[in-house]
């Protein structure tokens, strides 16, 4: 069993902050396993491995995943490919969060829209170049 090694420090208040004012809704971790009837451990995997993004609420402590990252309930499918580019291009995965909920007028549009609307191949290449 290949287990992921990335591992991030929880954001501090400032460090949410901005995240917190780009996202439109909140679920969590247990909500997510309750839409594709799985355990709980098995969406915190999903988290480890980039399939989601997950970031604890400093103000209470929660563990909160944009809603923009899921479709139906369940993790939106080109984002795992998507955050392993940001991880590779240097991003923390607030970073990459934020990169992804932020309008671009290049594009028009937010990046994560991008994704939900099947067109990850150019969201990819957008974010490898940051890396560069």
């Amino acid at each position: 069993m290949n287990k992921s090694t990335h591992r991030e420090e929880d954001p501090t208040p400032e460090q949410f902050a901005p995240l917190a004012q780009l996202v439109q809704g909140w679920t969590t971790i247990p909500d997510i396993a309750e839409a594709m009837d799985v355990i709980v451990t098995r969406v915190h995997g999903l988290v480890d491995d980039g399939a989601v993004l997950a970031f604890r609420d400093p103000a209470d402590g929660v563990r909160r995943i944009p809603v923009e990252f899921t479709t139906d309930g369940k993790p939106l499918d080109s984002l795992q490919g998507t955050v392993s580019v940001l991880r590779d291009a240097g991003f923390t995965d607030v970073e990459a969060a934020i990169w992804l909920l932020t309008p671009d007028e290049s594009l028009p549009g937010r990046p994560v829209d991008f994704l939900h609307a099947g067109r990850k191949t150019e969201i990819r290449r957008r974010a490898q170049s940051m890396g560069w």
